[in-house]
């Protein structure tokens, strides 16, 4: 067989180096169910609403949060360590939160399937 090459899945090569501790799998969520779309872009708006109202440490964690959030495919558990940042974070505020973290676990259970 000369010059037909096929290869389906994951290729690793690792020339020497130290601290190797193997593949990174980023795979993404593949959001193509449109309530979980609109779920997500009210969450946005109210979560961007919410900030404005939080202590810089609040507001720094909630702004790494957003792009997980906003993006159409995020890595399953990345969306979902964003999620729980932001619940925990609106719950801590009390009632000014309250919208926020009751929209964040909706969409947990969205995309737990519960």
């Amino acid at each position: 067989m000369s010059g037909n090459n096929y290869h389906y899945g994951d290729n690793v090569s690792m020339y020497g180096g130290s601290g190797n501790t193997g593949i990174v799998k980023n795979a993404a969520t593949g959001d193509t169910d449109p309530a979980l779309r609109l779920a997500l872009a009210e969450l946005i708006r109210e979560v961007r609403e919410l900030r404005d109202q939080l202590p810089q440490p609040s507001a720094q964690l909630i702004d790494e949060s957003l792009p997980v959030l906003a993006a159409d495919a995020a890595p399953v558990q990345e969306r979902h360590r964003a999620l729980m940042a932001v619940a925990a974070i609106a719950a801590a505020v009390g009632a000014v939160g309250q919208p926020v973290a009751e929209a964040a676990n909706r969409i947990l259970q969205m995309v737990s399937g519960q």
